[in-house]
C-alpha cells in the first residue's frame, strides 16, 4: 500500500508547462566497428579499411578537473516545455572518436591497381585518424516526460524522460594515412539520429542531476584527408550525467 505523502504526490496535477532549462556535464562512449572509405581521385586512391575499431577520450581519466571543463567529453541541453510533458530540445555531444591501434585490412584501388592488403594501424608507421576535438553529435529533439513521484511541498521531483531527434555532425578532423596528413579543422560532415532516455531527479523546483543513457548512429561524408576525402558511418553508446537548471517561464496556476 503506498504511503499517504507518496499516494498525495502522485495524483497531483503536474501543471509545468512554460519551464525552461538548461544543463551541462560529462559522458562516456563506446562506438560500433566501421568501415572506413577512402576517395584521393588525384592519387588514384578508393578503397576501404574495413572494421576498424575506435575508442573515446573522456579527459579527466586521471585526475578530475586536471583541465578546463571544455576539454574532457562534455554536453549541454538547452529546452523548453511548450505542454506539460513535451518539450523541445537542443542537444549537443562533444564526444571523441579516435581509431584504435590495430591491423586493419584495406581493400580497392590504390596508384590506380588493385589491393587487397593488410597494415599495422599506429602513429609510427604513418597512421592516425582522430576525431578528438570532437565527433560532436547536434541534434534537435522532441522530448517527452513521465511524472514519477512528487514529494510534498515540491522539494523533490522525479522524472523520466524520452527523447528522440535528427541533426548534422560537426567533426574536427585530424588524420594521417599512410605518412600523408590533412589540415586539421572543423566542418559539417554529414548527420546523426539519436534517441535518448534519462532519469531527472529536481531538488526544491530548481536545480536538477540528470542521467541518461543514448544511442546515436551518425554518417560522416566528405571528411577532409590529403588529396581527397572520406567517409564513414558507426554507431554509439552514452552514458551521460547532467548538472542543471529549471526556470519556470510562466505563472504557474493554483
Amino acid at each position: 500500500m503506498l504511503a499517504p505523502d507518496f499516494a498525495a504526490a502522485q495524483s497531483k496535477p503536474s501543471n509545468r508547462k512554460g519551464e525552461f532549462y538548461f544543463s551541462w556535464g560529462y559522458n562516456k562512449e563506446w562506438y560500433t566497428k566501421s568501415d572506413l572509405h577512402i576517395n584521393q581521385p588525384e592519387l588514384g586512391n578508393k578503397y576501404t579499411f574495413e572494421n576498424v575499431r575506435a575508442h573515446d577520450n573522456p579527459g579527466w581519466d586521471k585526475g578530475i578537473f586536471d583541465r578546463a571543463m571544455t576539454i574532457p567529453q562534455y554536453n549541454y541541453r538547452i529546452g523548453y516545455f511548450f505542454r506539460d510533458d513535451l518539450a523541445i530540445e537542443i542537444n549537443f555531444d562533444h564526444t571523441k572518436y579516435i581509431i584504435d591501434r590495430q591491423e586493419v585490412r584495406y581493400k580497392g584501388t590504390m596508384d590506380n591497381k588493385p589491393v587487397d592488403a593488410t597494415t599495422e594501424w599506429n602513429d609510427n608507421n604513418g597512421f592516425y585518424y582522430f576525431l578528438n576535438n570532437g565527433a560532436n553529435f547536434l541534434l534537435f529533439n522532441i522530448v517527452k516526460r513521465w511524472d514519477l513521484y512528487q514529494s510534498p511541498g515540491n522539494k523533490f521531483q522525479l522524472d523520466m524522460l524520452g527523447k528522440a531527434g535528427v541533426g548534422p555532425v560537426i567533426p574536427h578532423v585530424e588524420n594521417s594515412l599512410f605518412g600523408q596528413k590533412n589540415n586539421p579543422d572543423f566542418q559539417i560532415g554529414g548527420w546523426n539520429i539519436g534517441v535518448e532516455n534519462a532519469l531527472r531527479a529536481t531538488f526544491y523546483k530548481y536545480v536538477y542531476l540528470e542521467f541518461a543513457h543514448k544511442v546515436d548512429y551518425a554518417r560522416y561524408a566528405h571528411l577532409n584527408i590529403y588529396k581527397g576525402k572520406a567517409r564513414q558511418a558507426f554507431g554509439t553508446y552514452e552514458l551521460i550525467l547532467n548538472l542543471g537548471v529549471t526556470l519556470p517561464t510562466r505563472k504557474k496556476a493554483q
